[in-house]
């Protein structure tokens, strides 16, 4: 299958967006990276590809939102893996969060609980030949207790409270980004550090959509 188009102008573009993550603070080479590579028009509906190299979420399907380039980034940095390492994402979206994480050379597990955005992301997933390790339809607040213990769980929605079930699947070390609240929420970053041991950082207001619960 032919990959979509991406053109001179939509990597010059990318590249004017990278060197505004830099000046915003983002700095991991894995990030900075993928963020080049990933282009992030593919993922976005086409009447909005003009607009895909903003630092702006738009709407894809399922009243869901592709994030600001800077959260993906932001999100990316916060788990401070390194290659190889098993990640899972709650939230897989319109997939350019995860085709990220894949360009940063991580194993990837991702759930998405809207039935029509997991039909239409998975077509897109074929097209361009992403191939996360486990891609599935369910609820993120369960998390895959069967595949873990994960190096970090990436949320990209707001949750109402933090979803324990995802911070027993951590392994000791790892880390857990989730932005908590109703709106705007707060991003955290849970690091276990023992069986039962914690530790909790905060890092500003964001906006997302919320986490729901089930799928449908």
């Amino acid at each position: 299958m032919q990959l979509p188009l991406d053109s001179t102008k939509h990597q010059g573009q990318r590249q004017q967006m990278v060197a505004l993550l830099k000046e915003k603070g983002i700095v991991d080479p894995a990030v900075i990276g993928a963020m080049e590579s990933v282009p992030r028009h593919w993922f976005m509906d086409p009447g909005l590809v003009s607009h895909a190299y903003k630092n702006k979420a738009y709407p894809i399907a399922a009243e869901q939102t592709i994030s600001h380039p800077y959260t993906v980034a932001f999100q990316s940095q916060l788990i401070n893996v390194g290659p190889g390492a098993k990640v899972l994402e709650i939230g897989t979206g319109s997939g350019y969060q995860t085709a990220v994480l894949k360009a940063m050379g991580l194993t990837i597990y991702t759930i998405e609980r809207q039935r029509e955005l997991f039909k239409k992301t998975q077509r897109l997933f074929e097209q361009i030949g992403l191939r996360p390790k486990k891609y599935i339809l369910g609820d993120g607040y369960l998390g895959l207790p069967d595949d873990g213990p994960f190096d970090a769980i990436l949320v990209t929605a707001g949750a109402p409270s933090l979803p324990k079930d995802l911070l027993r699947q951590l392994k000791i070390g790892g880390r857990l980004v989730i932005p908590i609240g109703t709106d705007p929420q707060i991003m955290h970053r849970f690091t276990r550090t023992g069986e039962k041991g914690f530790d909790k950082e905060q890092f500003g207001e964001f906006r997302f959509v919320p986490m729901l619960k089930d799928k449908n």
